[in-house]
């Protein structure tokens, strides 16, 4: 009677649970309840993407539910939340990479439906259709990986620029403009990858230790490491920034690389449009990148770096669109080429120079087009990062 009695109460225990949650990891079902709990009138709906799910995917589902964010468990509707679950899964049955991944790489960096808090819109859709022609042939994920760095820019027609509407554009209102900033960017380029189920978040830092301002930029993982990259491809752990990034300061969080989280942390990513705004989890990895920019000192020829700019002219200084993309011919006190590079010009993020690294202890000659004809300049560099201001009108 006792044993009867006992299976009786375990079967009324389990009928009391809703049949939303049935399959559910265990785990997530304390924090679904609690997400529920706080959604109000949308708690229905909630409750519906759930119910709903396809077979196999009800884990995605539960995993987004347990970790969204208040602002979404209250307005997202089942019809948009399964769409998106689906479309995700679907990748798994396209593309060998993706169905290679662990499932904690999977629902964190290539389920989820956003990165930051930029407007919830259908990307998944345009861009499987956009991307999948492209990459359907690619081997492995670091082909593909490439494709879509080299292609993206051609197809969306989105460039840099100060003048976009807001810092957190979604990728249609960046598209639409043709207008978006780092961290726009960055949304649009993290979104193509997870499109085409590559995982990829976003990472940056609210303020560079030089003090010139913030930068977003995105991650990729594959092989079991993250990588970063750029909407401006520069290669795989390449970039303009990563001697700021390499030299951040791990005493003041505000200095720290961030990456995103959409499962939820204990340090929140800074967003600098919203400094108040907790809603996005983020993930210290400072040391990583203190580690790859030791790793290209040891690795590059010994010297100083020569950061270049040239502007318009000396009111142009704080506007990107004062830039201008020229030739500047660097030579020793030889009379040798020693570089012969491109300044950034008015498309490329605002904390972005020409960076060259030059034996040190030595004169230099800067030569460069003004709007007089050829300009030369000379400079002498010692042991630390010179910057160099040049000006095209007098």
């Amino acid at each position: 009677m006792k044993k009867c009695f006992l299976l009786l109460a375990i079967c009324g225990l389990a009928s009391c649970q809703p049949s939303y949650l049935n399959g559910v990891d265990s785990n997530l079902i304390p924090a679904i309840k609690g997400v529920l709990a706080e959604s109000g009138e949308n708690r229905i709906e909630l409750e519906r993407a759930l119910l709903e799910s396809a077979d196999g995917q009800r884990n995605g589902m539960a995993f987004l539910i347990a970790n969204m964010p208040k602002p979404d468990a209250d307005t997202l509707s089942a019809d948009f939340l399964i769409k998106q679950v689906d479309l995700a899964y679907q990748t798994k049955e396209l593309f060998t990479w993706t169905k290679e991944l662990p499932d904690s790489i999977f629902l964190n960096e290539v389920l989820p439906y956003a990165s930051l808090d930029e407007t919830r819109e259908n990307w998944r859709e345009p861009f499987l259709a956009m991307l999948q022609p492209l990459v359907k042939d690619c081997k492995d994920m670091n082909a593909a990986v490439d494709v879509i760095n080299n292609a993206l820019r051609a197809l969306v027609k989105v460039e840099y620029s100060t003048k976009r509407k807001k810092a957190n554009q979604s990728p249609a209102e960046s598209m639409m403009q043709g207008l978006a900033s780092c961290s726009g960017l960055s949304v649009l380029l993290t979104d193509a990858f997870r499109a085409v189920g590559i995982p990829s978040r976003i990472a940056g830092t609210p303020l560079w230790v030089t003090k010139e301002g913030n930068h977003s930029w995105c991650e990729v993982w594959i092989d079991g490491k993250w990588y970063f990259t750029e909407y401006y491809p520069a290669g795989l752990n390449k970039g303009w920034f990563l001697n700021r990034a390499g030299t951040a300061d791990k005493s003041d969080p505000v200095h720290w690389i961030y990456a995103t989280s959409y499962k939820k942390r204990a340090i929140h990513f800074p967003m600098t449009w919203s400094k108040d705004c907790k809603d996005v989890s983020g993930v210290d990895v400072t040391d990583r990148y203190i580690n790859l920019y030791k790793l290209q000192q040891e690795t590059e020829t010994n010297g100083t770096e020569v950061v270049i700019c040239l502007f318009k002219n000396k009111a142009s200084k704080d506007s990107s669109e004062g830039r201008i993309a020229q030739n500047i011919v660097i030579r020793n006190d030889k009379g040798e080429i020693i570089a012969n590079k491109k300044t950034v010009g008015p498309t490329a993020d605002m904390n972005e120079y020409l960076t060259i690294r030059v034996p040190k202890a030595t004169n230099y000659t800067l030569e460069y087009e003004g709007s007089d004809g050829l300009r030369k300049e000379k400079i002498a560099v010692g042991d630390q990062t010179q910057k160099v201001e040049l000006f095209f009108e007098k």
